[in-house]
């Protein structure tokens, strides 16, 4: 999986296809989408126009939670397919930890997995008991726990454990949806103007120096390729750690502890 990738919510239509062919000429290689975002097919269109062979590129999609309650994993994952129009996905992911759901519906996914067609399997939005009651029954690892995070949102202790089990954190919405407390924020600004930088560049640097992997969402050329850029920059240990001192515990998406799944 590449180190930093490019989110598709809320992007749609043939702009979408038109962004996906001129983000995959400016140097990107992984793509995110997912069911309820309803627009696979775009990035699907995208990806057969971009230039580019697919095995050249790296694509998530995601399990919803409305297929989780019927039970029809494998019939979810072939209408992905198609909408996408891949004879295989690199990782599929479950997108929310729907009680009482999440574990049997892994279960599904693990022979996805076993039959090529999701080269990797993995999770959302998952707090370490979800992972842990996960693991008790689990012939695979997740491979990714993607989830809220940034510096508002460090999530250290679910990171670390992360770690410990051989999970790669996948960080969406790492710019904190450009909430004004952090891209307006003066230590994040600070270190932005030292190495000339801009502030999403820091937040995405700061990210890929943990190990972690971002997914922006832009649909912004000149931004696209600013993010991409980040790749090229270091920070100091003591400016990362002034990063994370950051941390509030802001979420600006849902609690997965505290959210009504029949909406999401």
């Amino acid at each position: 999986m590449p180190s930093l990738g490019m989110g598709t919510y809320p992007l749609n239509g043939f702009r979408l296809a038109l962004l996906i062919r001129h983000a995959v000429k400016a140097g990107y290689r992984s793509f995110d989408t997912a069911s309820a975002y309803h627009n696979e097919q775009w990035l699907g269109r995208g990806v057969r126009i971009c230039g580019k062979p697919r095995v050249d590129l790296f694509i998530t999609t995601k399990l919803s939670n409305a297929a989780q309650r019927r039970g029809d994993i494998r019939a979810a994952f072939d209408k992905s397919r198609a909408l996408l129009g891949m004879e295989y996905v690199d990782l599929y992911l479950i997108h929310w930890p729907v009680p009482d759901l999440y574990v049997s519906s892994w279960k599904q996914m693990e022979l996805l997995h076993k039959d090529g067609l999701a080269r990797s399997i993995g999770v959302c939005n998952c707090h370490r008991h979800h992972l842990e009651l996960l693991l008790k029954s689990a012939q695979v690892i997740p491979a990714v726990n993607q989830v809220e995070l940034h510096p508002l949102l460090c999530q250290s202790e679910l990171t670390n454990f992360c770690r410990e089990i051989g999970v790669c954190v996948e960080a969406y919405s790492p710019l904190a949806r450009m909430d004004a407390r952090l891209v307006n924020n003066p230590l994040l600004m600070s270190v932005a103007r030292a190495h000339s930088m801009t502030v999403p560049q820091v937040v995405l640097t700061w990210d890929l120096q943990q190990g972690f992997v971002p997914i922006p969402r832009s649909s912004n050329r000149k931004r696209l390729k600013e993010n991409l850029a980040s790749c090229d920059f270091r920070l100091s240990g003591e400016e990362m750690d002034l990063i994370s001192s950051l941390d509030a515990n802001v979420r600006v998406r849902h609690d997965p502890d505290n959210c009504d799944f029949s909406k999401l």
